[in-house]
């Protein structure tokens, strides 16, 4: 169930999806916090970089991971605006990530609740606490303006 701590945090990682918005990029915005604390704000920066790992997930995790000097995120929450993608799901479990707070599903790439259940399968070392839901109606509306924006606009 979402929290009002949960709303705070996710409207700074949709402040950080409009970001990614205002480059052109795929508007996915993360936030990761611990204690109550910002570890890493970032945004995709996929096009920009021409990374296939610069999502905003992804380089939110690495952030975290440098300003802790620890690849493990113990005891963090994770807080972006889109659900994650399998490659974003998988670093999720590699940092020990302890909960995921998403904005609106990805039914075509989804990898914790749409299309796979990376991050509850019990098979794996590590399950993360989910929640999701948080702001849907606007990190969906983001993703639908962006991508009407990008159909409209001549090449």
């Amino acid at each position: 169930m979402p929290t009002d701590q949960d709303t705070f945090w996710m409207e700074k990682a949709l402040t950080q999806a409009q970001n990614a918005f205002e480059k052109n990029e795929v508007p996915i915005g993360a936030v990761i916090v611990q204690n109550n604390m910002v570890l890493s704000e970032a945004y995709n920066l996929r096009e920009t970089t021409q990374d296939p790992l610069g999502h905003a997930e992804m380089r939110a995790i690495q952030m975290a991971s440098k300003q802790l000097n620890t690849w493990r995120l113990i005891d963090s929450t994770l807080y972006v605006t889109v659900e994650p993608c399998l490659m974003c799901a998988g670093a999720i479990l590699q940092s020990r990530i302890s909960r995921i707070v998403y904005g609106c599903k990805d039914k075509k790439a989804g990898a914790v609740d749409s299309l796979y259940h990376t991050l509850s399968d019990d098979r794996l070392n590590h399950r993360v606490n989910i929640t999701s839901g948080v702001l849907e109606h606007a990190c969906r509306h983001l993703m639908q303006t962006f991508f009407e924006k990008l159909r409209t606009e001549p090449v």
